[in-house]
């Protein structure tokens, strides 16, 4: 697949925006999402728009287009096909989980549609999970819509922001404005991650990281990488080479 992918890339824009809809349905296909490296996938796509080779409002309407035939196809097999998935042993063994994702489905169906569209493990498995518990036709649509729309830009981001730096003219401040650039990003996802972290604590079980990361210790953490995130942020907005940077990242958005 991988390779396939590659390919259609290095032949024409019209084959990475053919790339565009692959990636992002076989990533929100049910199950298949899981194996599948759909995030990298997404943000090398998100590269080349970055760079000017693909145009990003055709890579969006892609990307929503793979999104809507994964996630409506995944909805049908779990409808068409309820009753040997629920005696199939993966979902008895998680059974617990099932319960509690069929309870969020049909009382706040629209937050975990839209929820789940953007965490990895979940965006494969709760269009098919809503199709097997007979979730509403007119309760699924609008919230997937909705996250189909915007999940494509989202995941382009990491790779939209690298291709536009590559495109800064290479000087004695280029290198430190990309490290700069770089360090930002990371500081900033570390920060929401365990921002998240901090805010799932109080509601979820125990999983293999709470031995590491206790409330205690998130209730530093979070509010530190914070902090240092945003101090990353305001030295880059005052780097010398921020206006060029933000403007070839107006070019990319206006498609020029």
């Amino acid at each position: 697949m991988e390779a396939l992918l590659e390919h259609f890339i290095t032949q024409s824009a019209t084959y990475s925006l053919v790339a565009v809809v692959l990636v992002a349905f076989f990533e929100s296909l049910a199950l298949v999402g899981l194996i599948l490296p759909g995030t990298v996938m997404m943000a090398g796509l998100g590269a080349l728009i970055g760079s000017g080779e693909v145009n990003f409002w055709q890579a969006w309407l892609a990307g929503i287009i793979g999104c809507l035939l994964g996630d409506w196809l995944s909805f049908w097999l779990g409808w068409r096909f309820k009753a040997p998935l629920h005696r199939w042993s993966f979902m008895k063994k998680n059974k617990a989980l099932l319960d509690k994702t069929e309870y969020a489905l049909h009382q706040h169906s629209m937050f975990t549609i839209l929820v789940g569209r953007f965490v990895g493990p979940t965006r494969p498995l709760v269009p098919m999970v809503a199709g097997m518990f007979d979730l509403p036709v007119r309760k699924f649509l609008p919230p997937n819509i909705i996250g189909c729309m915007l999940w494509p830009p989202f995941y382009f981001l990491p790779g939209i922001l690298a291709g536009a730096a590559i495109d800064i003219p290479a000087d004695m401040q280029s290198g430190n404005f990309k490290w700069l650039l770089l360090l930002t990003a990371v500081l900033l996802w570390l920060a929401c991650w365990l921002c998240w972290r901090l805010w799932r604590s109080g509601k979820a079980g125990v999983d293999k990281l709470t031995r590491y990361l206790p409330r205690s210790r998130l209730l530093l953490l979070a509010p530190g990488m914070l902090v240092a995130g945003v101090a990353a942020a305001v030295a880059l907005m005052n780097h010398p080479l921020m206006p060029m940077y933000l403007s070839i990242l107006g070019k990319v958005i206006r498609g020029h």
